[in-house]
């Protein structure tokens, strides 16, 4: 049994006729060695599986050849292969610069290779600049990369530079014919295009594909068999979504989208499928861009026939609204609901209201806009109400077309509901606004300030019984979990000042601002317990004052210690540290 060779190093070109998609480039290099025209280096960008390293190759086979030479030869002593992605230091590039100096044995010229040239440090990149500009004779350096962008721009000034291009559809699709018939393979070119539109015009990626599915399917490559493999919708099952699109069957659309789930397929992938059907649709309405349509023979004119029964209009709003489920298909909650609910309003489009109605058919009001609504209050007027005569339980009517008299009423005028007039002086303003916190800070200042401090009750207090209501209160603190309150609280003694004030010294601002913003509960608490509604507080901030916290460890343990001798205990027993 012979080892099985891949399609991608089987049939590689060996030559520049053989090089598919790329004319431009391999004429330009041909007339260069015919003309002697040709530069000493050599960048070839461009997409993965496209040709560079293949045309770097056969070029230096070509200018190594004088005639003499055997057929099979392949003058392997002179061509040089380096892989820049495993070899990129300093050092590699200067053993790179040691061999160039040496001439070659057989043949003129001596060519070097360097794959993924972006790959190489900066540090060698800047040795490999003398060499590069100014190389001997018999040197030639082919430079091949997928990002240009990623080489530093004095590498690329010393360079003449060829941009390869993706290979078109059409192009891989021709090539995959010309191996089909090589290997005897009866394949339909609608299922070559699919593969070719799945390389993504990357020839390499397109002969593996084509290996796959020449195993899984054998000497018949069928669409079917493609599409299978490849996991890939069908033509055929957009097509029938736009025949039950065109017909409002939004049941039957319905069924069809939940089977395509069934086969592993994504809500995405089947309405941008979708989409894209309508864009070619669009694109076969007119005979200049049907060469857009990047299909077999037998497919595109499916796309003919079907295109010939949808409207410009329907197709305008069908890619509208495919691609609008497409913008939210990712922020979606529900993202299958949104597909249905598409393909609902996209079955909707044609309906002409004559068919047998459909609870699923979207009115055509909400393409045009928001639906107008029947209960819509009518326009304000100011013209006095017309009086109506009515019974008990008759309404009185929008228009004045006359009413029969039930029962002889006398006769009242209709009075309109009072509106509730909002004085211009009083200005309505956010709960949430800078605004609103300020009214309501006044409005509190005016409710206590109504209260007349003369007669509440000023009976005198000690300095101890100020202290000892003031560790209550730090207690009731600390039970209710207000433990930063209370430790603020309890960094200072208070102090008695002109019998009604209380002294407190804080050793930083911060700590000020917590218990001026709690002050209010406190000082209730003190005016109640001691029964004197003049107390006020006063608090000072002295830096100093924090000098006498401990901030080490071995000074926090002293100080815990002071409260609790037992935890000295609790250190010893399990040899903790600190």
């Amino acid at each position: 049994m012979e080892p099985f060779i891949v399609s991608a190093r089987k049939y590689r070109p060996q030559t520049f006729k053989d090089v598919v998609g790329q004319g431009a480039i391999t004429n330009t290099l041909l007339n260069a060695i015919e003309n002697n025209h040709l530069a000493q280096a050599l960048l070839f960008c461009g997409p993965r599986g496209v040709g560079k390293t293949t045309c770097a190759r056969i070029l230096a086979k070509k200018i190594n050849q004088d005639g003499t030479e055997r057929d099979d030869e392949d003058f392997a002593f002179n061509i040089f292969e380096l892989d820049a992605a495993s070899n990129n230091s300093v050092d590699d590039i200067r053993s790179l610069i040691d061999q160039v100096r040496i001439p070659p044995q057989v043949g003129k010229y001596k060519v070097y290779i360097i794959d993924e040239v972006h790959m190489l440090s900066q540090s060698a990149f800047n040795a490999f600049l003398k060499t590069l500009e100014e190389p001997p004779k018999h040197a030639i350096f082919i430079l091949a990369t997928t990002e240009k962008h990623k080489i530093i721009p004095t590498i690329l000034s010393r360079c003449q530079i060829f941009d390869f291009k993706r290979i078109t559809v059409k192009d891989a699709t021709e090539y995959l014919k010309y191996i089909a018939e090589q290997q005897g393979i009866e394949a339909e070119e609608s299922a070559l295009h699919i593969i070719a539109q799945k390389a993504d015009g990357a020839m390499r990626d397109a002969l593996s594909i084509f290996d796959r599915v020449v195993s899984f399917s054998g000497k018949e490559l069928t669409r079917k068999a493609v599409t299978e493999n490849l996991n890939v919708l069908d033509y055929d099952t957009y097509f029938s979504a736009t025949d039950l699109i065109l017909e409002n069957k939004i049941p039957e659309l319905l069924i069809l989208l939940n089977d395509t789930l069934s086969y592993g397929f994504d809500g995405h992938h089947f309405i941008t499928g979708l989409a894209s059907h309508f864009r070619d649709l669009m694109v076969c309405q007119h005979p200049e861009t049907i060469a857009l349509l990047e299909v077999g023979e037998d497919v595109k004119n499916q796309y003919k026939e079907q295109a010939a029964e949808t409207s410009k209009d329907f197709l305008l709003k069908a890619i509208d609204l495919a691609n609008d489920c497409d913008l939210k298909y990712k922020s979606s909650k529900n993202q299958r609901l949104l597909v249905e609910l598409t393909l609902m309003k996209l079955a909707s489009i044609t309906y002409d209201g004559e068919k047998k109605k459909s609870d699923f058919i979207i009115p055509a009001s909400f393409f045009s806009g928001r639906p107008k609504t029947n209960g819509a209050a009518p326009p304000k007027t100011n013209e006095k109400p017309k009086t109506a005569t009515t019974s008990v339980t008759e309404t009185v009517p929008e228009t004045p077309e006359p009413q029969p008299v039930l029962a002889q009423e006398p006769q009242e005028e209709y009075q309109p509901a009072k509106k509730i007039q909002i004085k211009p002086s009083e200005k309505r303003v956010s709960g949430l606004s800078l605004s609103s916190i300020k009214a309501k800070k006044a409005h509190e200042n005016t409710k206590t300030s109504e209260v007349d401090h003369e007669e509440l009750p000023k009976e005198p207090f000690t300095e101890a019984e100020m202290q000892a209501h003031w560790d209550d209160f730090v207690d009731q603190l600390e039970d209710k979990g207000r433990k930063i309150l209370a430790s603020n609280l309890q960094t200072d003694v208070p102090k008695l000042k002109n019998d009604h004030t209380i002294w407190i010294e804080l050793p930083n601002s911060t700590m000020k601002k917590e218990v001026e913003r709690e002050q209010s509960l406190m000082l209730n608490y003190l005016k109640e317990k001691l029964n004197n509604h003049s107390i006020t507080l006063h608090i000072t901030v002295n830096e100093e004052v924090a000098k006498k916290f401990a901030f080490t460890p071995a000074e926090k343990y002293e100080k815990l210690r002071e409260k609790n001798p037992a935890i000295d205990l609790l250190r010893k027993e399990f040899d903790l540290d600190f």
